[in-house]
């Protein structure tokens, strides 16, 4: 048994509110982005599986190459299903390092944890080991599964101006041709029957679900 307490697991809100606060951007970059990204939340283009839906069932490659399939996960267990931007993406980092924290206690509760994002394997491998993530990172880089999640949104042509270089970079790297598309920061809480319990799905990529929420769900569906 684990001998990490819940108490135990720091804030993912105050991490990343800690984060924002520190950030130095100029405010109209800050006005344009949050305004296309608010437009795009108002126009509902990217909804996410509601709760009650069942997730389809994909196969993708982890940060070594190997083939995981989320029906094989299920078989286990109950799955956390996260969507992130990428590894140039601050707020990513740290939502996908608290949910290494509480690993132990998702092991403990018998459910396991998968992070999908658009970049290629040699990027998930780097991030996976830099931040040692001992769940799956895996590389949706045809960006299938974002699109069945109904998590996948174009960026708007005149964010780009206002995005750093090395964001810029990254994205570039990702898709090649020039026309940037990405996930909504999401998570999905899956039960053994691949059905949504619960579900964190914003533009407004400075909030996520908290890896104690989560694990409150994963506690109630087997207590269901």
């Amino acid at each position: 048994m684990s001998t990490l307490r819940d108490d135990q697991l720091a804030s993912l809100k105050q991490q990343l509110d800690d984060f924002a606060a520190a950030v130095k951007r100029p405010e109209n970059a800050k006005a344009a982005i949050n305004d296309a990204f608010d437009e795009i939340e108002r126009q509902g283009l990217v909804p996410g599986l509601d709760v009650g839906e069942i997730a389809p069932d994909f196969t993708l490659p982890d940060a070594r190459g190997t083939e995981v399939r989320l029906a094989d996960r299920l078989a286990a267990g109950p799955v956390v299903l996260t969507f992130y931007r990428g590894s140039w993406c601050p707020y990513c980092n740290l939502e996908l390092r608290a949910y290494q924290q509480a690993l132990p206690l998702f092991r403990e509760a018998g459910a396991a944890l998968i992070a999908i994002s658009p970049q290629q394997p040699d990027d998930a491998l780097s991030m996976t080991e830099k931040h040692e993530l001992e769940y799956d990172v895996l590389s949706d880089t045809e960006q299938r599964v974002l699109t069945a999640f109904k998590v996948r949104f174009d960026l708007p042509p005149h964010v780009t101006e206002h995005m750093l270089d090395t964001t810029l970079a990254a994205l570039a790297k990702q898709q090649p041709e020039g026309h940037y598309s990405l996930p909504v920061p999401a998570t999905f809480v899956l039960d053994q029957d691949g059905v949504v319990r619960a579900r964190h799905v914003s533009m407004a990529y400075r909030t996520r679900m908290e890896p104690a929420e989560a694990l409150q769900v994963i506690r109630e569906i087997h207590g269901s």
